[in-house]
């Protein structure tokens, strides 16, 4: 039960953005070293490396959307059809086109626990094998082309139980996937293996790969630097703090939300997936090891 819930809460994420597939706009931003970021503002930040050895893409956007994703790549590229794809975890905002892709001929890399969770899923959608990945990895993996070392690292218990970062090592270019979800409080997937303690350890070991000048791709938000890294933990750390002592207090989640306790922190960090109020449920959850609660079944105000 527990995965089931863990993929349907990931499938109300993918299936939020369904109504603007048709009408996506991919906004480019070109990194060092042959690496683009690409944005739309639905579902996760893509990442890819192009050159003489193919392209590499980190993740691949919504259900749907794999022809759209390959027009453009080949707008920037001159082909679409990346050699390699790498999920950085499960949620279909991120794997969504791993079934175009696969019939193109890519080959989906990702953590043993991603091929895991969406064989298992109960998802219609993910019905189709062609979404699991062929290639699986546990501790790290690394990529040697186009003149670039690209190394995943797998951080557990974090955004799930699956997730991966990527870092191009020469162009000093880190895609942190959903565990960066810069200037917004995060969707921390507790039934798929997230937890806070971990996502803050996801966050740290981001910090400890990067650098001064390291530009970091987050799997939600703007191109960003070590300082919003810094800025998330910091936020992250505060409100469970401000939340936990409640919970020892004995307080249910309705009081809590009563008390509109992270008022501070809304007009900087409230968005429309994961409001103030499902940030205080979060919180709740960590604190109390509650496991019949999703944070999503909290309404936003």
């Amino acid at each position: 039960m527990k995965f089931v819930l863990a993929c349907a809460t990931a499938c109300i994420f993918a299936a939020s953005a369904t109504a603007q597939q048709r009408q996506l706009n991919f906004e480019p931003t070109e990194l060092r070293g042959g690496i683009v970021m690409l944005s739309t503002g639905a579902g996760g930040n893509l990442g890819f490396l192009t050159g003489d050895d193919g392209i590499l893409l980190v993740d691949d956007l919504l259900p749907g959307t794999g022809p759209l994703v390959e027009a453009a790549i080949a707008e920037i590229a001159g082909e679409g059809v990346p050699r390699f794809i790498l999920n950085t975890h499960y949620h279909g905002d991120h794997t969504g086109s791993n079934n175009h892709f696969h019939a193109e001929g890519s080959t989906i890399i990702a953590h043993h626990n991603i091929r895991t969770r969406l064989a298992n899923s109960d998802e219609e959608m993910f019905q189709d094998a062609a979404f699991l990945p062929i290639l699986t990895f546990g501790a790290d993996l690394h990529f040697h082309m186009n003149g670039e070392t690209v190394r995943a690292v797998h951080v557990p218990s974090a955004h799930t139980d699956g997730d991966a970062m990527v870092y191009f090592e020469n162009a000093d270019v880190l895609h942190m996937g959903d565990t960066l979800f810069s200037g917004l409080f995060p969707f921390i997937d507790f039934a798929g293996g997230g937890s806070v303690e971990g996502f803050l350890e996801a966050m740290e070991t981001g910090l400890r790969i990067a650098g001064p000048d390291t530009q970091i791709i987050p799997g939600h938000g703007p191109l960003s630097t070590v300082e919003d890294i810094q800025a998330s933990i910091d936020m992250v750390r505060a409100t469970r703090d401000i939340i936990a002592p409640l919970v020892d207090e004995g307080m249910s989640l309705e009081d809590i939300l009563a008390m509109d306790p992270l008022a501070e922190y809304h007009e900087d960090w409230n968005w429309g997936f994961i409001c103030t109020p499902r940030m205080v449920a979060t919180l709740y959850i960590d604190a109390s090891g509650a496991e019949d609660v999703s944070p999503l079944s909290t309404r936003c105000n």
